[in-house]
């Protein structure tokens, strides 16, 4: 530290000790905010030494002072990339959100395990405050997810900077069934999987516009639209267009030119839950578009799944796989594979065919543009 504050942080030092012993609380605040003027005046390269001086200090002045004297001190901390990282632990994890709220939407001191630790042991308003952190790794939105309530989800749905997992994805959507602003934050988010995307339009078609609209009959208008944003972006963004797609279709290309395309391989990516390499091998195999088949992979109920497996004759083995595939990745129970198993061993071929060409020329009808 320059001479000049060096000579400050011993004046300082002085007044500390006269003060934790026999300071009034406010003589303990003005005092915090005196060493937290010294700290942040400070060169930013402090010594593991000079930030342990600053941590045990720090850790003596916050004891038995008011709220806003810590709240005050979090919000200067929390700005800083260099903080003594022990106070910014104990901030991040008081019970009082003005306390806590800062540090965990601005410290860059915090790591994940601590904010996982955090997320899954403190309140609702703490998560939410780690919604709102500018980036967000997907072990962090996994706990933030499963734990938060509504409107934490929401704004870790809405906040670009935050990563999720497959895992994640399948519960954003589960959880958008019951909330229009939240299937709108996740739909428009840049990144999506289209797989979930399409699956989240179904729902949100399905269950959301119903609820929301029955609820509050006086805003049907604005929750189609809402749906609708989510639907004309899936529109615009074919499956030619996602480069998930493009590289699963590439994939399947090489394999069938080298006679590796069959049943095995397409079980094998069912059980790696490769969800576009499944599409893009049976439609190949069953010369159907992927669009087609993308659509009957996603349908609520499983009977698509059954009729382009039938078509391709595949065992129920492979049916099964397909279907523990589907289940994950929607979030879903696997149902009743006994009486699944019996349906499929009773669909015949010729009766597959058929619904599939039904599929096929649905499909064409709706791509086709309206006149």
């Amino acid at each position: 530290m320059p001479r000049h504050t060096t000579a400050l942080a011993t004046d300082l030092l002085d007044e500390l000790e006269d003060t934790l012993v026999n300071g009034t609380v406010a003589r303990r605040v003005e005092i915090l905010r005196n060493i937290t003027d010294l700290f942040l005046a400070g060169n930013i390269d402090y010594s593991d030494a000079q930030l342990g001086l600053f941590d045990d200090v720090f850790a003596c002045l916050v004891q038995n002072i008011e709220i806003s004297a810590k709240a005050l001190l979090a919000r200067r901390l929390s700005q800083h990339p260099a903080a003594p990282p022990r106070i910014i632990h104990a901030l991040a994890f008081d019970n009082t959100i003005d306390v806590a709220g800062p540090v965990l939407t601005s410290s860059s001191r915090l790591e994940d395990a601590a904010l996982i630790e955090n997320a899954r042991t403190k309140s609702q308003a703490h998560l939410l405050a780690i919604s709102k952190r500018e980036r967000l790794s997907e072990a962090v939105t996994d706990t933030l997810v499963e734990r938060g309530n509504i409107d934490v989800v929401t704004s870790a749905a809405a906040n670009p900077g935050a990563e999720f997992s497959e895992h994640g994805y399948t519960r954003l959507v589960a959880r958008s069934e019951h909330s229009e602003e939240l299937a709108v934050s996740v739909g428009s988010r840049a990144n999506i999987p289209r797989h979930h995307l399409l699956r989240l339009i179904v729902r949100a078609s399905e269950a959301v516009r119903k609820k929301l609209q029955a609820t509050h009959p006086d805003t049907q208008f604005e929750v189609a639209g809402a749906v609708r944003q989510i639907a004309q972006r899936a529109q615009h963004t074919s499956a030619a267009d996602d480069p998930d797609v493009i590289a699963a279709l590439a994939l399947v290309n090489g394999l069938r030119q080298t006679g590796q395309l069959n049943e095995t391989r397409i079980a094998r990516f069912a059980h790696e839950r490769r969800f576009n390499e499944v599409n893009a091998a049976i439609s190949h195999l069953a010369k159907v578009p992927f669009a087609t088949v993308e659509t009957m992979m996603i349908e609520t109920r499983s009977e698509g799944v059954m009729v382009l497996s039938k078509v391709l004759n595949f065992s129920w083995a492979t049916v099964q796989t397909i279907l523990d595939m589907r289940a994950d990745l929607q979030g879903s129970s696997v149902g009743d594979h006994a009486f699944s198993k019996i349906s499929y061993e009773r669909l015949k071929i010729a009766t597959a065919q058929q619904i599939l060409r039904f599929h096929k020329m649905q499909q064409s009808r709706s791509a086709s543009p309206a006149l």
